[in-house]
């Protein structure tokens, strides 16, 4: 039996089309367009060819900006997901304390980035925030304006408060849906609780936490309105990530190609360091 093809499904796909067209499309090409060009404004216009990624590739602020945000990715990749996972396997399964415990792991998710960093920025304050006033109470230095190591471990806590959450919900959907049989048959043989999560839990895991450690890791490769709301990118240069830096180019500076090249190879890297990330746990996975 041959298959019937519709051609006016595509009318259909038409408004998704036109729709991406316009919000993603349109606005990179002007990047592009940007990347390549000098203006000194009144829309005039002068060739520069590859000249603002040369001068990028070579700056050794694009280079330490991208050491930071790589560290710092690389940080909440190794606190979210053992802790996500910890928390989801110590969740209940059953009961009135699954709904309690689900409201209150999505209640950071719908707290807007901006007001989280506003949130911390007042919590982490010496002289009227929590935190700081306590910390300082106790005997410790904190102050998260002047010192870098403060102003890091601030960022890191938040980003851990506001994002663990989303790692325990992708965890915890993937532990419900294993089977009671497999549990049973693991009590019989006598397995042990590691032997458990290693041989039941953390295989029906994989997918959940490809997922996590993608939608992590490009979220905080991105990372800009939390330490911006918080730090500005100080003290110094040490929490301006390239997100930061590159507001501060085009905003700040309003050094229009130079952003413009900034951002396609943001744009490359994020893809580039996703697919590593993509490749290497589903080879990983069907390995196993």
């Amino acid at each position: 039996m041959e298959k019937t093809w519709n051609n006016k499904a595509w009318f259909l796909v038409l408004p998704v089309l036109v729709l991406v067209a316009f919000t993603a499309v349109i606005p990179l090409m002007t990047v592009v367009n940007y990347s390549v060009q000098d203006t000194f404004g009144n829309n005039v216009f002068t060739w520069a060819g590859t000249e603002w990624f040369a001068e990028l590739l070579s700056s050794s602020r694009f280079w330490e900006a991208m050491v930071r945000n790589l560290i710092f990715s690389f940080i909440i990749l190794a606190i979210e997901v053992p802790l996500g996972i910890f928390i989801a396997l110590n969740m209940p399964k059953k009961g009135w304390g699954v709904p309690v415990c689900l409201v209150l792991m999505s209640l950071p998710l719908l707290i807007p980035w901006n007001v989280v960093g506003t949130i911390w920025q007042v919590f982490g304050r010496s002289d009227i925030g929590l935190m700081g006033y306590y910390l300082n109470a106790i005997g410790i230095d904190y102050n998260y304006v002047q010192d870098p190591f403060d102003a890091w471990v601030t960022i890191i806590i938040m980003d851990v408060w506001h994002w663990t959450s989303l790692v325990v919900l992708l965890c915890y959907a993937g532990l419900v849906s294993i089977p009671d049989a497999f549990y049973q048959a693991a009590k019989i043989d006598g397995a042990s609780r590691w032997a458990v999560f290693r041989y039941i839990q953390l295989p029906k895991m994989q997918r959940v936490l490809l997922i996590a450690v993608l939608l992590r890791f490009m979220d905080s490769f991105m990372i800009y309105t939390e330490p911006f709301v918080v730090t500005g990118g100080g003290p110094g240069n040490s929490t301006t990530f390239l997100s930061i830096d590159l507001v501060k180019t085009a905003l700040g500076q309003f050094d229009l190609g130079p952003a413009a090249a900034m951002s396609l190879v943001y744009f490359l890297i994020i893809l580039l360091l996703s697919w590593v990330f993509y490749t290497v746990m589903t080879n990983y996975d069907a390995e196993r």
